[in-house]
């Protein structure tokens, strides 16, 4: 793959937050928000576009915000939404507005595996355990599309793939979602 390939960044921000309590996109007065955004465009996405739902705000910098209307029929809703707001990009890279401990430093080498993989596709992992940042190669938008249901997000796609390159960056981050204050 070229080294010229583009990445647009999706921070997944939409949910209500229930069992944390509120909309995590409002977590720390916008901290979480303001370092996913800095984390993608840090770690070599060309265009950021926030996914908001159950709490609408402005977006940091040079981040596009776009609301997914059915944000309540689950984490598919919000990926949806944000893959049909890329521009033109080779590929989307994944991200939650609940990993606030994943930086630029992450989101850079996951990127990077996924260009230079053979199916254009990637996750980190943290000590083996798989999380965000996912990178998908544009060509397989499609078939992640067609795949998405309810709350499960990129998951089932991820899945039923045997060219997915697990990017182990436990030594960069725990990669854990924080889903309780």
């Amino acid at each position: 793959m070229s080294q010229t390939w583009s990445a647009a960044g999706v921070l997944l921000a939409a949910g209500a937050g229930t069992r944390y309590g509120m909309p995590k996109v409002l977590a720390h007065d916008g901290l979480w928000l303001r370092s996913g955004v800095d984390a993608l465009f840090g770690g070599g996405c060309d265009d950021v576009v926030v996914v908001l739902g159950a709490a609408v705000v402005d977006v940091p910098g040079a981040a596009r915000a776009v609301v997914a209307p059915d944000w309540s029929e689950g984490l598919s809703a919000s990926v949806r939404a944000g893959v049909a707001a890329i521009g033109p990009a080779d590929a989307a890279v994944l991200h939650t507005v609940d990993t606030p401990d994943v930086g630029a430093d992450v989101i850079r080498r996951v990127l990077d595996a996924a260009r230079t993989a053979t199916g254009g596709v990637a996750r980190a992992v943290y000590h083996g355990r798989p999380g965000h940042p996912v990178v998908i190669a544009r060509r397989h938008w499609p078939a992640l599309l067609a795949s998405l249901d309810g709350d499960e997000g990129a998951r089932w796609f991820l899945r039923h793939r045997d060219d997915v390159v697990a990017v182990e960056c436990g030594d960069l981050a725990t990669g854990r979602d924080v889903d309780e204050p």
